[in-house]
């Protein structure tokens, strides 16, 4: 009988380790590709925005994409003393917005304030921050391309002298945060873009326009008042220069008239009558003179008196608003 063959052991194939390393690394690339889609999930899996985050979102018009980026930031509407403790020193605001936010996608801070004559702040410094928030979530080439529409406008068609003012301080303050701040405040505070950064902001708002009515309402509650006090001013320096003038002539011609006094005295002590006689209409014209120069002189000091306490409570107004919102804004301080 012939001897028995050895079996012989059969080669393994690997596919299916080669298939479940291949999903992994599938599974690996797709999800860094979404990492960012699977953050904003973990931070809103359990997030309800209170009321008056979501009216803040609807009456800037947010659209669902902008609603997102504000909603993954849990934004709150703060009290003072909270406020200040999430953003000091204003969160390094240094424009018309009460807030900040906290990178990256951390936080976003708004000052509740109550006062109705600064109606829109609450609006604008939620616009304001969720657009840092978006600009943070810039890819490269589109940071790159939004930059230059900013950048451009900035050099050659930004026209508020208060906004050029601010991004002034701002290339000071926070250089390598420039354009972040420009695509905040252009989008939030300027009426009128030019087409590609309007086409641009449409991603973010369905009516930007609503949004830059309250920057403007809002900041005209300082502008409006700012203007009396510089007219007052104006006002106040006139008068004062012209009472200062009159009361110098007075001083003058009280000296004139005393010496005219003793001249008419010594000539009635002298018994010249003539000579007396000669002068004395036209010292009682001196006369009446100087005291038409008094009454005048009483009324503008009247009328100093009275612009100064308009322009007091004018100050007083504009400095109890600032107060309101414990806000960079320069109060004025009263004479």
């Amino acid at each position: 009988m012939p001897p028995l063959a050895q079996p012989q052991p059969k080669k393994q194939h690997h596919t299916g380790g080669l298939i479940t390393l291949f999903v992994a690394l599938v599974v690996i690339v797709v999800g860094f590709a979404q990492r960012q889609a699977i953050y904003d999930w973990y931070l809103l899996r359990n997030y309800q925005p209170p009321a008056n985050v979501v009216a803040l979102a609807t009456a800037t018009t947010m659209t669902d994409k902008s609603r997102h980026t504000f909603y993954v930031n849990h934004p709150q509407v703060e009290d003072k003393v909270a406020f200040n403790q999430h953003c000091p020193a204003n969160g390094g605001e240094q424009t018309i917005v009460l807030g900040c936010y906290v990178p990256p996608q951390r936080g976003i801070y708004i000052y509740g304030v109550d006062e109705p004559q600064l109606k829109g702040v609450e609006e604008v410094t939620a616009a304001h921050e969720m657009l840092h928030g978006a600009y943070d979530r810039l890819s490269p080439k589109d940071r790159q391309y939004v930059d230059g529409l900013l950048q451009n406008y900035f050099e050659h068609d930004l026209k508020d002298a208060r906004i050029a003012a601010t991004i002034e301080s701002y290339k000071k303050t926070e250089p390598n945060d420039l354009t972040n701040e420009m695509h905040s405040i252009f989008g939030t505070e300027i009426a009128t873009l030019p087409p590609a950064l309007e086409a641009y902001y449409k991603q973010y708002f369905t009516n930007r326009t609503a949004v830059t009515d309250f920057a403007a309402r809002y900041q005209q509650a300082f502008t409006s008042r700012q203007a009396q006090i510089t007219t007052y001013d104006a006002q106040l320096k006139e008068l004062k220069s012209a009472i200062d003038k009159n009361q110098a002539d007075l001083s003058q011609q009280s000296g004139q008239l005393d010496s005219r006094r003793e001249e008419l005295n010594r000539l009635a002590s002298a018994g010249n009558a003539a000579a007396y006689n000669a002068q004395v209409d036209s010292f009682n014209a001196q006369i009446n003179a100087y005291n038409s120069l008094i009454a005048k002189t009483k009324t503008q000091i009247s009328q100093y008196n009275d612009l100064v306490a308009k322009r007091n409570a004018v100050a007083v107004e504009t400095q109890n608003l600032s107060q309101e919102l414990n806000s960079h804004l320069q109060t004025q301080t009263a004479k």
